[in-house]
Formats: C-alpha cells, structure tokens, sequence
C-alpha cells in the first residue's frame, strides 16, 4: 500500500515491552510484527499515523479486509493485537483515548480441535517398527505425547534433565515461561527406557548432546519434521483422518474426559491458563459420547 516503508520504532518498543514482561515465545511475537505492520501501512496509505488514528480509521481497515476477503480468524487475531499495542500506548501515557475500545471483535464459529479415536490411536502408536532407530525414537515421543499432552514444540526441545523416569515425571516449560509437572505412563515410561538403552546411542553415534530426541545428526528435531513423521505413521495405519500438529494433544484431552477426568486437572495437564480454553474439549467429548450412543443403543 505504501512504497519504501519503514516500520514505527513504537512498533519494535511495544513488541521488547512484550518479550520482556509477558515471555511471549518468537512465533507469537512475530505474529504481533506482521499485523502491526499490515496495519500502518494501511494508515499510512490513508495520510495518518500509529499513533493517532481513531475508531473511523479502523473500522475502515477492518472493512477493507472484507472486501479483501481476509479469513475472519486472522482478523480476529489482528483486532486482538491492535488492542493489546493501543493499550501499551494508553498505559505509557502516548495517548489519551484508545481508539479499539468500541470496536467489536468478529463473530467466529466455535471450532472443535480434531481428535482421533482411541482404536486410531492404538494403531497409530503401534505403527513404528522398534528395531529401527529411528523409528524406535519416534515410537517412544509418540507414546508420550499422548501421555502427556504435550504441544509438539514442547515435545522435540525436551532435554535429559526434564524427564524423571525413576519418579515418572516430565517438567516442562511452556508458554509464558510457565513450569508444570506432568505425569508418564506406564507404557510411555517403557518405550522412553528401551529408547535410551537401544536407539538413541545409535542416533548419536558419539556426539554429545542434552536433547532428549536428537535428530540422526545429533541435533534437536524440528516440529515440522516430527509432524511429518506422525503423517507417515498415519497413512501406514490407514488412518484418514484430517491430522494437526496437536492431534495427539487433543486426543490426550478428549481421552481423559472420555473417561471421567476432572476438567480442572486436565487444565492443569495442559498447561491452560484460562479454563475455558480446555472446556473447548467438554464438547468434542459430549459429541463423540452422542455419536457412540446414536450408534450402539437399541434406540438410539
């Protein structure tokens, strides 16, 4: 919209404001990055600034990106950051009026995270061959994501000194920098310890290194590569349901309700600040329970 742009220094205080009081992980910070940046250069082609634009300018925007056909979920999220960097510059005492206050957010249908069933799970799991690897390492983080719940970056940055097999616990550092302890299996206990014993001196081949799932070069795998793997397994198990990288993250949540989990301490497994963000779950379980008993009743 606009030639030889350079971003606001406002833009790079706010998102250091962030980093530093919030934690805030990169990805995160960059999404704040690129709607900000979106954002002025929409202003700037009107003739205005960050720093004073009012509702007029916004709704403005908000409306050019319909015409534009923008996803209501990546509006949604803008609307959110444009909040959060007005507020900082209400808070800082750089304006005296913020000019999202009476902007309302996009209404967004409520989307249930995809969740596999437990016979696709079990053969998911039972999917890697243990007398590779490879394979044998993937077999064993497999078994601990579901587990655990962990989100797929949490998983792969996992080092040697956060899992006590002895104590059958996992200490993970999450979003915001927040610690949880969370519990292993049984099973995911056994595939760690034959991993450690069979596979992961083969994968190092004598380097040193504190990750405790390296890649075949010794190195910390990234997440796009490990969810390229589960995709693998899938297709192998002949499952063709639609996967995310928090696929097993949510058959983990789903799986516990399933089965009578208190909803509080699946929060607290999930590492959830706010509890309606895990009652998101309470539905996927209530629809698989209905679709169960619509199918299984004799008068269902």
């Amino acid at each position: 919209m606009t030639d030889n742009y350079q971003a606001d220094p406002l833009i790079d205080a706010f998102l250091d404001d962030l980093w530093s009081a919030k934690g805030l992980s990169d990805n995160t910070l960059g999404s704040y990055r690129t709607d900000l940046r979106h954002f002025e250069r929409y202003v700037l082609s009107q003739q205005h600034q960050l720093i004073n634009v009012d509702q007029l300018v916004i709704r403005d925007y908000l409306a050019y990106r319909v015409a534009e056909n923008f996803a209501k979920t990546s509006t949604a999220r803008l609307l959110s950051s444009l909040r959060r960097f007005y507020g900082y510059l209400i808070v800082k005492q750089l304006i005296d009026i913020d000019p999202t206050s009476l902007i309302e957010s996009p209404k967004l249908a409520r989307k249930l995270p995809d969740a596999l069933s437990e016979t696709q799970i079990d053969a998911l799991l039972a999917e890697p061959d243990i007398d590779d690897p490879i394979e044998c390492r993937d077999k064993a983080m497999l078994e601990l994501l579901y587990a655990t719940g962990l989100r797929v970056t949490e998983l792969v940055s996992l080092t040697l000194e956060q899992i006590s097999l002895r104590q059958g616990l996992v200490r993970i550092v999450g979003k915001g920098g927040k610690e949880r302890l969370v519990p292993l299996g049984e099973l995911a206990i056994s595939e760690i310890e034959q991993y450690l014993l069979a596979a992961r001196p083969t994968l190092l081949n004598n380097k040193q290194s504190d990750v405790l799932f390296p890649s075949k070069r010794g190195q910390m795998m990234t997440r796009q590569t490990f969810w390229h793997r589960i995709k693998r397994y899938a297709v192998r198990a002949g499952i063709n349901s639609h996967l995310s990288p928090h696929t097993l993250r949510h058959a983990f949540a789903t799986h516990l309700l399933n089965h009578g989990a208190d909803l509080r301490v699946v929060q607290l497994l999930l590492g959830h600040s706010d509890l309606s963000t895990t009652q998101i779950y309470t539905h996927v379980a209530k629809a698989r329970l209905q679709q169960l008993h619509s199918e299984h009743h004799p008068r269902g």
